[in-house]
């Protein structure tokens, strides 16, 4: 063995420490993804207050028609299936969080213990909710037990201001539901109002006070109150209809070009548009330890270690930094291991420059925007299929991108602005030049090019440090891979992977929106 593989094998050991232990804490940590069906839900409940009279619209059937299938059949069932399910999945953190407690000496329980109470406060928060959707159901005796629930619950809990807002949240909800009919005078509910409207949002705060309103007999309060719920009703059908029907239609015609490429297969054959460089692998040049070396020392040694170690010497930290500054600050991580992985990658092949005319390929003049928009419409369908299998398998589980739940919380322009520049722009030029230019092609070398297109697109999921992205994202990665080896031409899965990310990053935005 040379000194130079030695040392190879050395910082590939090191580079995949803390890849490896961040998949293994990925797997008690929660998914964002049920968060975020919690805030579209809340878009559909807001969405059932929605009033074609008071806003002077026609009530035909076509519109009509249009509202439901954006709400659903019965949007209360729906929310309060959604809700139940994140409150499971709540649950199951909490278990897992209990079990990591366990095996801590007392002196590191601290932030453990911190964390099981957020959730706590998150199941009582939830369980009020589903109490408030289970009334507008007209099942009082349910939404009575759910918030007695919590009272008697958090009574057995160690109580901390946080915990105890929600015990008497869930008191005055109760006792607003108590009689559906029966009035009750104003004196029975004092700071009513101030606490809901300090702790409940949305579809949540506006049931409630229209419930206390129309008990304390406020009818010019109640009349104002709904206005503004009718208003935000509207607004909310345009935000259904980006985040819900416009990849719903893509996903349809994605469908469609899948049943076309399918059939093309068996009529055309080899000259199928499929067929096309199928079976072609990239011109020989260097062999596995250049692959690795690019690989782990190009990106996860830079991405994993090096770069937290500089910023930790540096003492930079974004723990207490606002939310604008934290998107400065993923877009400078993102921006230096771009920079840092790409100079490795042009060091370690500058030996073998000029390069053979089919690597790393950027031809603008072609019809890569037809394969880049083709490709993008194909993944909304199968990765969508993929991601409902997976949620199935993790149950909440897995981590997540910590980038989505800072998207989700943004509401800055220029955070916005900084979020969607990384994730549209910067991380899909950096990431299809490492994993379909370079360790795709690269592949080709020693496996067909079927197997280099899963190979690397399973490495590019498992790059991402979480168990419950692993599978929507190799999904996305072979097709990603299918179109660089049918299309040559790197602008074709860039596209698909920009447009992919920004197409995520709109429904955040959306959906955290006021």
């Amino acid at each position: 063995m040379t000194i130079k593989r030695f040392i190879l094998g050395l910082l590939t050991i090191i580079a995949l420490i803390p890849v490896i232990l961040s998949l293994i804490s990925s797997l008690n940590q929660p998914q964002i993804q049920p968060r975020i069906q919690l805030y579209q839900t809340n878009l559909v409940l807001h969405a059932t207050e929605f009033d074609f009279e008071q806003l002077n619209l026609p009530t035909e059937n076509n519109n009509s028609s249009f509202i439901n299938k954006l709400i659903g059949e019965d949007p209360y069932l729906t929310a309060q299936n959604q809700y139940q399910e994140a409150r499971k999945a709540s649950e199951n953190n909490i278990l897992n969080l209990q079990q990591q407690l366990e095996k801590l000496p007392p002196d590191a329980k601290e932030n453990l213990e911190d964390k099981i109470k957020q959730e706590q406060e998150f199941i009582n928060e939830l369980d009020i909710k589903i109490g408030l959707i289970q009334a507008q159901k007209n099942e009082f005796p349910a939404a009575q037990q759910t918030w007695e629930n919590v009272i008697v619950n958090s009574g057995n809990q160690n109580q901390n201001s946080q915990l105890s807002s929600m015990v008497e949240l869930a008191a005055i909800v109760k006792q607003l539901w108590n009689n559906p009919v029966e009035i009750l005078p104003v004196e029975i509910l004092p700071d009513a109002e101030s606490q809901i409207k300090n702790n409940l949002d949305g579809w949540f705060e506006y049931v409630s006070l229209a419930k206390l309103y129309q008990i304390e007999n406020r009818q010019e309060d109640l009349v104002n109150l709904k206005e503004k719920e009718g208003e935000k009703a509207a607004k909310v059908i345009t935000k259904l209809a980006i985040i819900g029907g416009l990849p719903f239609i893509g996903a349809i015609l994605g469908v469609g070009i899948l049943i076309f490429l399918i059939v093309q297969i068996f009529l055309a054959k080899e000259k199928s548009i499929l067929a096309t460089n199928a079976n072609i692998a990239w011109e020989k040049t260097w062999d596995w330890e250049i692959i690795l070396q690019v690989l782990m020392v190009g990106f996860f040694l830079i991405s994993q270690i090096v770069i937290p170690l500089l910023f930790g010497l540096l003492g930079f930290s974004v723990s207490g930094l606002s939310l604008r500054w934290q998107a400065v600050s993923v877009l400078l991580t993102y921006l230096l291991m771009s920079l840092a992985g790409l100079l490795i990658l042009y060091f370690s092949i500058k030996p073998w420059q000029p390069l053979p005319s089919d690597w790393f390929k950027f031809k603008f003049k072609s019809n890569w925007v037809l394969w880049g928009m083709g490709g993008y419409l194909v993944a909304l369908p199968l990765v969508l299929i993929v991601s409902l299998i997976n949620q199935q398998i993790w149950q909440g589980q897995g981590g997540s991108n910590p980038l989505l739940f800072l998207a989700l919380q943004a509401q800055d322009k220029v955070a916005l602005a900084i979020f969607f520049f990384t994730a549209s722009i910067a991380a899909p030029i950096f990431e299809e030049i490492m994993f379909r230019g370079f360790l795709l092609a690269s592949l080709t070398r020693y496996l067909p090019v079927g197997g280099a297109i899963i190979v690397s697109s399973l490495i590019f999921a498992f790059a991402h440090v979480s168990f419950s992205e692993v599978l929507p994202l190799t999904t996305l990665g072979i097709i990603l891979g299918f179109v660089y080896t049918r299309k040559r031409n790197l602008f074709a899965p860039i596209m698909i992977h920009s447009l992919w990310n920004s197409g995520t990053m709109l429904s955040l935005f959306i959906l955290g929106s006021n």
